[in-house]
């Protein structure tokens, strides 16, 4: 190997970190040198069927396009693209002479500010993945639309990728277990077809990232910041935002963390409201999974590559689907009861408070009174609840848990909710939640930064309103019966 281009480039790399006293760490496609409070990067000169690294020219030309994907997403932690001069024994960077190769050059953050060993060590909790999900949110937004396929629809892509997964991954998983895999990719792709072609008529597949695990997301500075975005092949970068989001959602479930995982959703699909595209969950959650398992694998982690498998052979057979609808006053607990019920069950859960705004135009913090909107008429909350059961009805045939987070004071609004989970053929619970007069009065005045806008005066008035649950309701009830208080 000594004479091979990857040989002279092993030596040119061990004789610059020596020059720079640096800690050189290997991976399967690059060296990355460690001095100090920064971090050089070198691609080796290899020729794999995923990547072509092999010429200086196709290397200088990768090293400025892994720079400008990622400093899109991360200004201050990409620094640039350096020359490395000299010798081949004594190399330096920026030097005079001939260039010998590039190094992407970047700021270093500590092991242990990578997300996943946040999660492995469980110091990440649901606010830090709220956090993230608002991170990615911002960092889509700002992705450029990808024009359609050239040749190929997005099933045939779709089911593409999705086999040349799990090939490389059928000597580890088995053939039993492949070929059941293999039938429900065909399947689903079939299924999704129109819907992935209409998503990326709507603009919602992006040039993204292309690799969005807990490994390539810090936090660097205090702010959370993906890196390591895939630069060799545009092609996997050219994703539905829906497909990207999901790849964070399977790395928390590989790791044990399925509450975290249902929580980071539950934040992204409030802040985007893209529920249409649940339906696409679980084949990006099988085909990501595959793929970190391969990744795994080829490093030698087998224990985490049979992880990985887990969470991609378990998405055929979810649990059973159902319906649960929140019962009470502003103030009662139902979107703490909710949280916790979605993160514990592993639900979709849609709020009234907040699609109540997205209808209006506003986003879920806005003031609906400074935008001069009356957010809480009877027509409001009619097209609210509408929402709500359009969004339920797609979930549950989908085969998820659905929690709607509304008040369903009125019998009329739970009888739509029985008649739309008997359509579903799925059971309907009635979570319900209550409290105190004067506790309820005092969360209200309390409320800061919330969605929910109901002051003393909507409490009250729907206080009057309420109609308690029937005798004919208590067997989907869930949680206390609601109090005298009501009346």
């Amino acid at each position: 190997m000594r004479g091979t281009p990857q040989g002279r480039s092993a030596r040119l790399v061990r004789a610059l970190a020596r020059r720079l006293h640096a800690r050189l760490v290997e991976t399967a496609t690059s060296w990355v040198l460690l001095a100090g409070g920064y971090a050089w990067k070198v691609k080796k000169p290899l020729r794999l069927p995923f990547l072509d690294y092999s010429s200086f020219g196709a290397r200088q030309r990768l090293c400025r396009e892994e720079f400008r994907v990622n400093h899109r997403i991360a200004p201050r932690l990409y620094l640039g693209v350096v020359r490395i001069t000299g010798t081949l024994q004594e190399p330096s960077l920026g030097g005079p002479g001939r260039t010998l190769d590039h190094a992407v050059w970047m700021r270093r953050f500590p092991a242990d500010g990578l997300m996943s060993a946040r999660v492995d060590a469980g110091t990440c909790d649901a606010g830090l993945v709220r956090r993230l999900a608002q991170r990615i949110v911002v960092f889509q937004s700002g992705c450029a639309r990808v024009p359609a396929l050239d040749g190929s629809t997005e099933g045939q892509a779709h089911l593409r990728r999705a086999l040349a997964a799990l090939d490389g991954v059928r000597p580890v998983i088995g053939s039993g277990p492949a070929s059941r895999l293999e039938d429900w990719f065909r399947s689903e792709a079939q299924a999704l077809a129109p819907l992935w072609e209409a998503r990326a008529a709507a603009g919602l597949v992006r040039d993204g990232h292309g690799d969005l695990h807990l490994g390539n997301i810090a936090l660097f500075e205090g702010a959370i910041v993906p890196f390591d975005a895939i630069e060799f092949d545009r092609g996997l970068r050219r994703n539905d935002v829906f497909d990207e989001t999901a790849f964070v959602f399977m790395d928390l479930l590989a790791r044990g963390t399925t509450t975290l995982a249902w929580t980071f959703l539950d934040a992204w699909l409030e802040a985007t409201g893209d529920f249409e595209g649940l339906p696409m969950l679980r084949f990006a959650v099988a085909y990501r999974a595959l793929v970190r398992a391969r990744a795994e694998q080829a490093r030698g982690d087998a224990a985490q590559a049979r992880r990985y498998l887990a969470v991609a052979a378990a998405q055929p057979d979810p649990p059973p689907a159902a319906l649960y609808i929140m019962h009470g006053l502003p103030g009662s607990g139902k979107t703490y009861q909710s949280a916790t019920l979605l993160a514990a069950r592993g639900a979709v859960r849609v709020r009234s408070d907040v699609e109540r705004k997205r209808l209006a135009g506003l986003q879920p913090l806005a003031d609906s009174r400074a935008a001069g909107h009356d957010i809480y008429t009877a027509q409001a909350a009619a097209a609210t609840y509408q929402r709500l059961f359009d969004i339920a009805a797609s979930a549950l045939q989908a085969r998820f848990i659905v929690v709607l987070d509304a008040a369903f004071l009125l019998r009329s609004e739970r009888a739509q909710a029985r008649a739309l989970a008997a359509a579903a053929r799925v059971p309907l619970h009635i979570v319900a939640c209550d409290a105190p007069l004067e506790e309820l009065q005092r969360r209200v005045r309390a409320r800061a930064r919330d969605a929910s806008e109901a002051d003393l005066a909507v409490l009250e008035r729907l206080r009057h309103q309420a109609q308690p649950l029937g005798v004919d309701e208590l067997p989907a009830m869930r949680g206390p019966v609601p109090a005298s208080s009501w009346t």
